[in-house]
């Protein structure tokens, strides 16, 4: 009886061990991992070619104006960047970012001179390139943290690679904040001087340039002192960028 006990208990399959945590959690890491870049890669390649419909900022703003009861104005018309006059491709070059045209999607120098400015508790440009900027607004939230950093400087790569300059203007130019409620050139223009973004002059792209850095803060036309002298300086630079080649 002994012999025939111990028999059925030596044929009894032994029970597995139940996975590692550990294993199952890098396992999970590596498969978002994965659909993470082939999500990213589809949807910088897909921007190159259709316009961006709408950013996270966009729908922050909408949200925001909703929670706290203000009436909500949203303005956004694309156009292509043969539309958008000259000028106010070399105002945000002048105002944003000096090296546009031939850093490869960072400005070393002036991310340097950032670092220290703020070190020393001063509040001066932050050093984002356009290029780092339009990662940002098409593709990731606002605010300041080192896994955005990281992630906008991995987009920031992807677009210099795939999009190229120009059409990383293009983007720029259609999609950043120009105003309350007002994204993209053409509807920035219609706004502050009722015309077409073609036919923009140096001043006029001066103004709406002088006002990015808060742009639901300033006003580009009736200015403050302050923008106004903005506006002078950013038109002295336009004078040496000469023609934009792509």
């Amino acid at each position: 009886m002994a012999t025939k006990i111990a028999s059925k208990k030596a044929k009894q399959p032994t029970k597995k061990h139940p996975e590692n945590f550990k294993s199952k959690l890098r396992r999970f890491l590596f498969k978002a991992f994965l659909w993470f870049l082939g999500l990213s890669f589809f949807s910088v390649i897909l921007f190159k070619f259709v316009p961006v419909p709408f950013t996270p900022l966009m729908v922050m703003r909408v949200i925001e104006n909703k929670f706290i009861g203000k009436e909500i104005y949203f303005s956004h018309d694309w156009e292509p960047i043969e539309n958008i006059s000259t000028n106010l491709q070399k105002a945000v070059i002048a105002s944003e970012d000096g090296t546009f045209l031939v850093h490869y999607g960072f400005d070393f120098n002036a991310m340097q001179k950032a670092y220290k400015g703020n070190e020393r508790g001063r509040r001066i440009k932050g050093g984002s390139t356009i290029s780092q900027q339009t990662a940002k607004n098409v593709f990731l939230w606002q605010g300041r943290s080192y896994v955005r950093k990281g992630l906008e400087a991995y987009f920031t790569v992807l677009i210099e690679l795939i999009w190229g300059k120009e059409r990383i203007m293009e983007v720029y130019l259609n999609s950043i904040e120009m105003g309350d409620g007002i994204y993209g050139a053409q509807a920035a223009t219609e706004h502050w001087y009722r015309k077409d973004a073609s036919s923009l002059t140096p001043i006029q792209a001066a103004g709406i340039a002088a006002i990015l850095p808060n742009p639901r803060k300033y006003s580009a036309t009736s200015s403050s002192s302050y923008i106004n002298r903005r506006k002078d300086k950013i038109v002295r630079v336009m004078r040496h960028i000469g023609k934009i080649r792509y």
